[in-house]
């Protein structure tokens, strides 16, 4: 009989990467590499855990400072955070962001439509382009 059967199912490279910010996001403060591997139950290879972070690293979704020899990870926004960071880049990697805009807004269910006009009515917060 295989073994075939018994081995865990593969998580994709986004699920991954959502489990290591969510461990994250529960620490205290700055962690390392084997704290989120030890958080997340061992089950990624610590080699698994550096490679995540540092591609959330390159997307902007995690800092790190040096700790001695290796470094201490930090999520660089919350999920609301993240997922404005996501939107940008796309409409960023577009040609016509008039389109696109125009394409998204009247994409939205009237209730979100509704919440963006009055997010965009307020006044703009003083550093905010």
């Amino acid at each position: 009989m295989s073994d075939y059967g018994q081995r865990p199912r593969r998580r994709g490279q986004g699920e991954l990467e959502a489990l290591v910010l969510s461990a994250l996001r529960e620490a205290d403060g700055p962690a390392t590499a084997g704290w989120v591997q030890q958080r997340l139950g061992g089950d990624l290879a610590y080699t698994t855990v550096i490679t995540i972070l540092t591609r959330l690293l390159a997307k902007g979704a995690v800092t790190r400072e040096r700790a001695g020899r290796s470094f201490a990870w930090t999520p660089a926004s919350d999920h609301a955070g993240l997922a404005a960071h996501k939107m940008r880049k796309v409409l960023d990697a577009e040609t016509d962001r008039e389109a696109v805009l125009a394409s998204f807004v009247t994409g939205l269910d009237p209730d979100d439509e509704r919440l963006l006009r009055e997010l965009l009515d307020q006044p703009r917060s003083d550093g905010e382009d």
